[in-house]
This record gives C-alpha cells, sequence and structure tokens, in this order.
C-alpha cells in the first residue's frame, strides 16, 4: 500500500499558482478527502500531515525545500518512519502529457524533473510511484523553465483541477495496495477536451521527456 503520499512544488505565494505547482495541488485536493491537512514540520523540510486510514498510518507531504531539494524532505520522512520507496507515490507536473491528462508510472528515469531527480539521489533508487499530472510544453526546450514556472491558462488549469478530481477516484486503491486497479482508474478517465485561451502556445505532442528547471538552491 502506499503509506506516504508526496506532491511536488516550490514554496511561497509567487510559485503558488504555477505549473511546477501541481503536485502541491494534489496533496491539497488529498488533504481534503482525508480531512489530514499538512501543517510545517522543520524536522521534515516540509508541510505534513499523518492520518489513519482502516487501521493504517498515511503521511502527507509537501516538501518546502524548493524543488530541487525535494529528496531531502522526502527521504527525512521515509527513512525515520521506514517507509519503502515503493510505499511511496509522489504527484509532480509533467510536462509531455496535456493538461487535463494523468498517467501513473512505477520506476524509471527522474526524465530530467529536478524534484525527481533529487529523490532518485536522496532515496538512492527510482522505484518509487509517479502521478504525472500533464501540464503541456511550451514547444521549445528553451522556454520549459519560464513555462513551468507562470500560470496556465484558465482553461489548462481549470482542465488540471479536474483531472486532479478525477485521479483520487483511485486513492482506496493506493490505500488497499491495489496498484493494477489504481493504475486503471487512472488511465481510463477521460478527460474533456481542452480549450486554450488566447495568446496560449498549443502543448507539443509527447515526445521524448524535456527537463524542468527550478530557482537555485537558497533563491526565490
Amino acid at each position: 500500500m502506499i503509506k506516504l503520499f508526496v506532491g511536488l512544488g516550490n514554496p511561497g505565494p509567487e510559485y503558488e499558482a504555477t505549473r511546477h505547482n501541481a503536485g502541491f495541488w494534489w496533496i491539497d485536493a488529498l488533504a481534503r478527502e482525508l480531512k489530514a491537512y499538512p501543517s510545517m514540520d522543520k524536522g521534515y523540510h516540509g508541510l505534513v500531515a499523518r492520518t489513519s486510514v482502516h487501521g493504517h498510518t498515511v503521511w502527507l507531504l509537501q516538501p518546502q525545500t524548493f524543488m530541487n531539494l525535494s529528496g531531502k524532505s522526502v527521504a527525512a520522512l521515509a527513512r525515520f518512519f521506514k517507509i519503502a520507496p515503493n510505499e511511496i507515490l509522489v504527484a509532480h507536473d509533467e510536462l509531455d502529457i496535456e493538461p487535463g491528462q494523468v498517467k501513473l508510472k512505477f520506476g524509471g528515469s527522474h526524465a530530467g524533473h529536478n524534484g525527481l531527480r533529487d529523490i532518485h539521489a536522496q532515496l538512492g533508487t527510482g522505484d518509487y510511484w509517479r502521478l504525472r499530472l500533464g501540464v503541456g510544453h511550451p514547444g521549445s526546450k528553451a522556454e520549459v523553465v519560464n513555462w513551468v514556472l507562470k500560470k496556465p491558462a484558465l482553461d489548462d488549469r481549470i482542465a488540471i483541477e479536474q483531472c486532479i478530481d478525477r485521479s483520487l477516484k483511485a486513492v482506496p486503491a493506493f490505500l488497499a495496495g491495489e496498484m493494477d486497479k489504481a493504475t486503471l482508474l487512472v488511465h481510463t478517465s477521460k478527460p474533456p477536451r481542452a480549450h486554450k485561451a488566447p495568446g496560449e502556445r498549443p502543448a507539443a505532442p509527447a515526445t521524448t521527456a524535456a527537463p524542468t528547471a527550478t530557482p537555485p538552491q537558497g533563491t526565490p
């Protein structure tokens, strides 16, 4: 079963509504679902909530380290409470998936995502679960940094919120350790057709992964 749910993002109001914070949005929605609201815990470098579901302890975590040091927070909590990597699910923004779509994946590379990169390094493995929340691609690798650190168009934000709501249907399966069922629930959830607001670039088709970027350590 999944014992630790992690949402990736950058702390601070200036990043709250940016694409890179889609993982935070997912944890916010899960917190409402479980009625377990994270608060700051300096020992784990993040916003942490602990709850019990059917007699099993479940943790929610939003690292407050900036994206590129997310693993520091994840590893601190996981090691202290002896949570194995395959019992961790990380929700994060995904460039190569359209807004409104979501995919579940176990293991594999970090594909250039700075949050996943540091989690890989700190856990010493990539063998954890990822919930990949589509935010689309700007169409050029050179524009990726600005893209993920900007707010999505309203229609895209709505589509992302809708896919978050749909993916929560898989939470009972996550908690029961029924990962095949969870995968089916996530992948067969049909998104509504997205409409682009004026001035927004269409997302590039999913091909090779492009790196995401975040502010350097210690800077906003």
